[in-house]
């Protein structure tokens, strides 16, 4: 096997050379000459790098997130995929930055690259732009020609949802849903509200009374299942927004003298641990949160490495985890 030892002696430099040079040290005063002989020297002994880490340029990547500690710490959507993207930072060795909103170009102007999580209003879009750093959205996208962004595929997942209770016989579908907030602390519309919109409207089953939209945390699936319940026709079905909703659901169920899935079936979506330990288990949508995470720090690190200018959309797609919070309606029901 070649050795640094070898390379030097046949390119006629020294072995600190071969080594800076192999190792792609950017501090390094070299001619481009001498730099591809060394490279081409390599290639014909078959030198094999024993650490490719030594290799990687160690990248400056910065992170924005939209969203306030008590807001991630009610939703633990954003936290799982903050926490997946930090981890790939870390496993990457690259350097990790914490942006703040008031951040100007010149405080950020060591990063390579930013990755930005959440709801972003359009004036923090616009100081996004000003930063002309290439840069990824998780979880949104706000331009797909100037940045890239690795999203869910929420429209795929929620039709789903919608197709699978409507094969359980069910029509008369409610949906409890919540706003986001922006960096601003404007409400935002949730796409799975408009998705379920969407489908019953087309199936010419919408109902307006049947969709309720509150905040995200379990208090708010309560309050909002209550008012489901006082319906006079109340729906046999109901889909809410993410799994700490429907742990609210449940227990307005329960303390009307209800039964999960006896009298009203759930459906949630995040698929949260706690999921599967709900009496009954729930049955929810399965979102990959981690590899979420993962693939924004890849996508942004390919886009910076190799100078790519045709910004990206990764649609991640989603699994319909069945468990036993869905009853199957007769055809009298």
């Amino acid at each position: 096997m070649a050795t640094i030892k070898d390379i030097a002696e046949k390119a006629g430099v020294s072995i600190a050379t071969v080594s800076r040079v192999l190792n792609y040290d950017e501090t390094l005063n070299v001619q481009d000459e001498t730099r591809k002989r060394i490279f081409e020297v390599a290639e014909q002994l078959d030198y094999q790098v024993k650490d490719k880490k030594k290799r990687k340029r160690k990248l400056k990547i910065g992170v924005l997130y939209s969203y306030s500690l008590e807001e991630e710490l009610e939703d633990t959507y954003y936290l799982s995929v903050r926490v997946a993207i930090e981890k790939k930072l870390a496993e990457e060795g690259y350097k990790k930055y914490r942006i703040n909103s008031g951040d100007t170009k010149e405080d950020l102007s060591v990063l390579d690259g930013i990755i930005c999580l959440g709801t972003f209003s359009q004036s923090m879009m616009e100081r996004i732009e000003s930063y002309q750093k290439p840069t990824v959205f998780a979880d949104a996208v706000p331009d797909t020609e100037k940045f890239d962004s690795v999203i869910h595929d929420i429209e795929r997942s929620v039709l789903k949802v919608m197709k699978y209770l409507m094969d359980q016989g069910h029509e008369k579908i409610a949906f409890i849903g919540g706003y986001e907030t922006d960096s601003d602390g404007a409400e935002v519309v949730d796409n799975r509200t408009y998705a379920y919109q969407r489908f019953m409207k087309q199936e010419g089953l919408f109902h307006e009374e049947y969709v309720k939209i509150g905040g995200y945390t379990p208090k708010y699936g309560y309050q909002m299942m209550k008012e489901l319940l006082e319906l006079s026709e109340r729906p046999t079905a109901v889909f809410v927004a993410n799994d700490s909703l429907a742990i609210g659901c449940y227990k307005a169920v329960h303390e009307n003298g209800l039964a999960i899935p006896e009298d009203i079936s759930v459906v949630g979506y995040n698929d949260i641990p706690a999921a599967k330990y709900l009496v009954p288990p729930l049955t929810t949508v399965h979102l990959y949160m981690d590899f979420m995470g993962e693939q924004a720090v890849l996508v942004l690190a390919e886009r910076i490495l190799t100078g790519r200018e045709i910004s990206i959309q990764t649609l991640i797609p989603a699994k319909l985890v069945i468990r036993e919070s869905v009853k199957r309606l007769g055809r009298t029901e």
